[in-house]
């Protein structure tokens, strides 16, 4: 999940968190948050002010989305 929202924030923003720790780690608290949420729900909200250079992550998944993104982990 997290690789998605990296390629995700590098379309839109032209931005590569994956160069960056501190926001990457952000990033992967909020993933598993989402992921808990999801066990119990069918959507789940990510939001992060300022993740990287003043830009905010405001985004949503649902759980058939992360079940997709499973499937392709080896």
């Amino acid at each position: 999940m997290v690789n998605h929202f990296v390629a995700d924030f590098k379309r839109k923003h032209k931005k590569d968190l994956a160069t960056h720790p501190y926001a990457l780690r952000r990033l992967r608290t909020a993933c598993e948050r989402a992921k808990r949420i999801l066990s119990s729900s069918s959507q789940a909200s990510i939001e992060i002010d300022s993740l990287f250079d003043g830009i905010d992550l405001f985004t949503n998944i649902t759980r058939a989305r992360f079940e997709e993104l499973c499937r392709f982990v080896p």
